[in-house]
């Protein structure tokens, strides 16, 4: 057994792992967000909103057994499982970031750092699956200069420079 999913892409504990991060993430973002309401700054108190808007919708997509009561969470749970993973990444990296640059404490960095690696780790399902031991021997060997190898260029295709004269 490979180790890798259904589809062959990633293996199985990236994926549950991603979710477990995201589950769990979400949730300490949305706790985090509620504490961070209860300061007294105008812009610690739209970060700690923001947060828990951005830790609903993590745990939304994420685990909508947390959310089975609400009406429209199947419909974007189901959504967001069809996107690649390049897009979620996208997605929940997006989502970390406003709250750090409103109000940088270290309730809303640690609940969108949650969210930021729950990106980080879909990201890495994007790259997916390293080349075998040989198959990177071989390219680095084809593409060594001065090497035996010919060099490959697929940048240029190997056309020759245009002439002044």
């Amino acid at each position: 057994m490979s180790g890798a999913g259904p589809d062959g892409e990633s293996p199985w504990w990236l994926k549950y792992g991603a979710r477990g991060v995201g589950t769990a993430g979400g949730l300490i973002a949305m706790g985090l967000g509620f504490l961070n309401c209860l300061t007294l700054s105008a812009y610690c108190l739209g970060a700690g909103i923001y947060q828990l808007l951005a830790g609903f919708v993590v745990v939304s997509a994420e685990a909508p057994c947390c959310c089975m009561f609400i009406d429209f969470v199947q419909l974007y749970s189901k959504f967001v499982e069809d996107r690649p993973p390049w897009q979620k990444a996208a997605l929940y990296c997006g989502l970390a970031i406003p709250g750090i640059c409103l109000c940088p404490n270290l309730s809303i960095f640690f609940g969108s750092g949650f969210i930021f690696l729950t990106g980080v780790l879909y990201g890495m399902m994007a790259l997916g699956k390293k080349g075998s031991r040989n198959d990177m021997i071989a390219a680095a060997q084809s593409t060594v200069p001065g090497g035996n190898a010919t060099m490959k260029s697929t940048l240029v295709n190997m056309e020759a420079p245009l002439s002044t004269s």
